[in-house]
């Protein structure tokens, strides 16, 4: 189902979705972490990679991609992710659900949504199995 009506608040970092029927407000933060592009969902089950210090990114534009979904352009420079109009308007149905499992997972990861310092580089090595 297409949205009748799409607005970026680029103040808030809030999209909203207007449909025949509903009427959805994404933050930028719940958009990025839940970004249908590779670099965060893998290619393929088990590949998922959790997204971390993300509270305060911002979508900066976005683009319609064809007559089918929106390419949205965040502050960290993600752009990948092509959001189907299926896939907005699931998100904004599953919103809170989808919310609580993220939060739980980082818990779970011991990692947080805060950003880290502008100075700051964290580099993950991962030790060979042998």
């Amino acid at each position: 189902m297409l949205p009748t009506d799409i607005k970026l608040h680029l103040k808030s970092g809030i999209l909203e979705l207007q449909y025949t029927d509903a009427f959805f407000k994404l933050g930028a933060e719940f958009l990025r972490v839940h970004s249908p592009s590779a670099e965060v969902r893998g290619h393929g089950p088990g590949q998922e990679v959790l997204q971390v210090a993300k509270k305060n990114v911002m979508i900066t534009k976005i683009d319609q991609v064809g007559n089918y979904a929106l390419r949205l352009h965040f502050d960290d420079d993600h752009n990948t992710g092509i959001y189907t109009w299926e896939y907005l308007r699931e998100l904004g149905i599953n919103q809170a659900s989808m919310w609580e499992q993220y939060l739980q997972k980082l818990k779970t990861a011991g990692q947080s949504r805060q950003p880290l310092e502008k100075d700051i580089q964290v580099v993950t090595i991962t030790p060979l199995k042998s």
